[in-house]
C-alpha cells in the first residue's frame, strides 16, 4: 500500500479534502484524465482513487465522459475520463462573473458591440506585454511551447502537442469562462492576441466558455513571413487593438 493511500485509508471525512483538492488539481492541470492517470500521478491505489472521484462527482465537481479516441477504436468500451464541471471550476476562478456580465451587457446596450470588442482587446494589453516580453527570445519553432510555458505561469494551466500541422495548445484553466459564455468577443480578442504573438493566423477548435474540457487553438508551423509579421506585431499591439 502507498504511503499516501495508508494516510487517506486512515484518516477522518475533514482529512481526506486535500486529497481530493489535490485530484481536482490535477484534472485541472493536465486535462479529463482516467481513474488509472490518476492514481499514478497522485500515488493512489485504484480503489482510493475511485472513492474521491465518486464523491467529487456527487459534488457535482467531477463529471464522468466517455474518452474520446483518435484513430480506430479497439475493442471493448473506452475508459471514462473524468473533467471539471463550471462548479469546479468555480473553485479556481476569481472572477467575479456576475457583476462582470452586468457591466458588459450595459456596455454592449448603452454604447453597441464594438465597445465591447475593444473592452475584449484593451482587457487583455498587460498579459499581451508580458507574454511578448516571454517570448522575445525564443527561437521560431519554439515560440508555441513558450507561450504555453508563459499562459501555465499566468494561471491558464496551458500545454502543448505536435500535430501534422503545427502546434496543438490546451489551456486547462479560463478564469473569464462564465462571461465568455455570454461574451465570446473575450475569446476571440484572445485568439487574436496569440495571433498577434506569434505572427501566424491561428484557428481556436474549442473552447471552455462553449462547454469543452479544454481551450483548444491550432497554431500553424512559423515561416519567415510570419515571424516578420510577428515583429511587427509585437513592436505595435496597438495597431492589432484598433482593427478588432
Amino acid at each position: 500500500m502507498a504511503a499516501s493511500e495508508a494516510v487517506v485509508e486512515g484518516a477522518s471525512h475533514d482529512d481526506s479534502f486535500p486529497t481530493r483538492a489535490r485530484v481536482a488539481d490535477a484534472i485541472l492541470r493536465g486535462g479529463p484524465s482516467t481513474a488509472a492517470r490518476l492514481a499514478d500521478e497522485l500515488d493512489l491505489t485504484p480503489a482510493a482513487i475511485r472513492r474521491h472521484l465518486d464523491h467529487l462527482v456527487s459534488e457535482g465537481v467531477l463529471e464522468a465522459r466517455e474518452q474520446r479516441v483518435q484513430g480506430q477504436r479497439g475493442r471493448g468500451r473506452p475508459a471514462k475520463v473524468f473533467a471539471l464541471t463550471d462548479t469546479g471550476r468555480g473553485q479556481f476562478a476569481h472572477a467575479y462573473d456576475t457583476i462582470a456580465v452586468d457591466a458588459l451587457e450595459f456596455l454592449r446596450d448603452t454604447v453597441g458591440e464594438d465597445a465591447v470588442k475593444q473592452f475584449a482587446a484593451r482587457r487583455l494589453d498587460p498579459l499581451r506585454d508580458r507574454l511578448a516580453e516571454r517570448l522575445e527570445e525564443a527561437e521560431p519553432a519554439q515560440r508555441a511551447a513558450a507561450l504555453a510555458e508563459a499562459l501555465s505561469a499566468e494561471g491558464f494551466a496551458a500545454s502543448t502537442s505536435q500535430i501534422p500541422t503545427g502546434t496543438q495548445m490546451c489551456q486547462h484553466h479560463c478564469p473569464v469562462a462564465h462571461v465568455a459564455e455570454q461574451f465570446p468577443q473575450l475569446c476571440e480578442a484572445e485568439a487574436e492576441m496569440f495571433a498577434g504573438l506569434l505572427g501566424t493566423h491561428v484557428q481556436r477548435l474549442a473552447t471552455i466558455a462553449h462547454g469543452d474540457g479544454v481551450c483548444t487553438t491550432h497554431l500553424p508551423d512559423p515561416t519567415p513571413q510570419s515571424t516578420h509579421a510577428q515583429t511587427s506585431q509585437t513592436q505595435s499591439p496597438h495597431a492589432e487593438k484598433v482593427t478588432s
